[in-house]
């Protein structure tokens, strides 16, 4: 067995690993959902569903932040453990080094070219002239956090696989802490409007940043980086990329069915009792309540994350597999809640966000009844793409991120309209939802049977 700072996830019970990383990474993913969920409450509260609808607009842009943060951030952590458990340091020191150097640079790039086309952009999003106006002050304040959002939920993974996830979770929570504090004090005691929610958001993500940059070059527990580790390699591009990239189709996939979404939400709202704004915003609202339900999901997944990969490394197949099994069924608990109570109590969980208009109720109630039928499966799609990227297997991560979210969803959500009006939008969730479940299903039972082969053959050799 490798030696290492990390050979406990080689000896401990597979249930305290995954809930000694798991709580932590939960809070983390909760963390990004409430910088995203505070700022919509705030401004149905304070602006009204005009704000609302400006925020569901922008909000592909946090969407790429996370998209990116996961590719290099989830990609680098995951490459890191695998090289750990075969007690390759040097290599390791490389794809965290780099990692960092990535982020840095396109995280700045991003918001260059966003601020620099960004009316055209928000309208490429589905801003409407009455969203516009409160869409583009918030996005252009947004959009100078970029480089930070990218950099502190991008170094959280590798703060988590350092064997630290209570400092990862540290990290991001401190943000949202300042976020959820400083949100009212700007809207309502300064008066700044939407952007000072758009200020306490990147202040917060700043701050964040900080403690993830303070942890990364004075705390870091398995080695000490070096300057020669930032140096950008092709190789370490492609090893980080490989890993990271069911994750980053994920939400990249997720960043364009939101604006498919919003703009079909425009165009056939328009012809609805509901119109255009009402149908972007409820949809806004309702999207940011399931967020707090998958954050759970995708926080013990991506807690198994470093179980996954140094045991794997290792040559445990037994405690990989039994670390999948039970992520399954955490996850599935989850999500069999989350159907209950979104299913139970649609009015209650839109009432948050403070609309006083009864056809954002109706329709917010109709899209959590129609769209989210499926919630109790979605627990499997992303539990089992993140386990086999963190086996090293990431072309079967990314054909399931492009068959639930590419392959299914998108030409759903382009034709069922054209037959069902705006109700063709609500019922892709479902269709698309059960037909990916049944798919991870067979996929992830095959790689079980594969990891118990892999274990009798490993016993064996040992034997001899």
């Amino acid at each position: 067995m490798p030696a290492g700072n990390n050979s406990f996830l080689a000896e401990k019970p597979i249930k305290q690993l995954i809930w000694k990383f798991a709580l932590p990474s939960i809070a983390s993913q909760l963390v990004n959902a409430v910088y995203n969920i505070v700022d919509q409450i705030f401004v149905g509260w304070g602006i009204g569903d005009l704000g609302i609808a400006a925020i569901t607009i922008v909000f592909p842009l946090a969407s790429l932040t996370t998209a990116f943060s996961v590719l290099f951030g989830s990609g680098a952590a995951a490459r890191f453990s695998l090289l750990m458990g075969e007690g390759k340091e040097d290599e390791a020191r490389g794809i965290i080094g780099n990692g960092i150097s990535f982020m840095l640079l396109l995280g700045t790039l991003i918001a260059l070219v966003s601020m620099l086309f960004l009316q055209p952009l928000l309208s490429f999003f589905g801003a409407t002239d009455l969203i516009m106006p409160y869409a583009q002050p918030y996005a252009l304040i947004i959009c100078l956090g970029i480089p930070f959002g990218i950099f502190s939920a991008g170094a959280s993974f590798y703060i988590r696989a350092d064997g630290s996830p209570v400092y990862s979770s540290a990290v991001l929570l401190s943000g949202a802490i300042f976020n959820i504090i400083f949100d009212p004090i700007f809207l309502f005691v300064f008066d700044m409007g939407i952007e000072g929610i758009a200020l306490a958001t990147i202040l917060g993500q700043i701050l964040s940043s900080l403690l993830a940059a303070y942890y990364l070059f004075r705390k870091f527990r398995t080695f000490r980086l070096s300057k020669s580790d930032f140096f950008l390699k092709f190789r370490n591009f492609k090893a980080i990329s490989s890993l990271g990239i069911s994750s980053f189709t994920t939400h990249l996939l997720a960043t364009i069915v939101q604006i498919v979404s919003a703009n079909s939400l425009k165009h056939y709202g328009a012809g609805s009792r509901y119109g255009s704004e009402i149908a972007i915003a409820a949809s806004g609202a309702v999207s940011k309540s399931m967020i707090v339900f998958m954050s759970c999901i995708i926080g013990i997944a991506l807690g198994c994350q470093p179980i996954y990969g140094y045991n794997y490394g290792s040559r445990r197949y037994d405690r990989v597999k039994e670390t999948y099994l039970l992520a399954i069924r955490y996850g599935s608990t989850v999500a069999v809640i989350a159907f209950l109570v979104l299913q139970l109590f649609p009015r209650p969980i839109l009432s948050l966000f403070g609309s006083s208009d009864p056809l954002f109720y109706e329709f917010g109630s109709r899209y959590i009844r129609i769209f989210l039928f499926m919630t109790f499966v979605n627990a499997l799609q992303p539990t089992t793409a993140i386990f086999f990227t963190s086996l090293g297997k990431a072309h079967v991560g990314f054909w399931l991120a492009l068959l639930r979210q590419g392959v299914l969803l998108l030409p759903l959500m382009l034709t069922l309209p054209h037959f069902l009006g705006i109700d063709g939008l609500l019922f892709a969730g479902p269709i698309t939802d059960g037909i990916a479940a049944i798919v991870v299903i067979i996929l992830g039972l095959r790689q079980v049977r594969t990891l118990t082969e892999l274990q009798e053959q490993s016993a064996s050799a040992d034997t001899v």
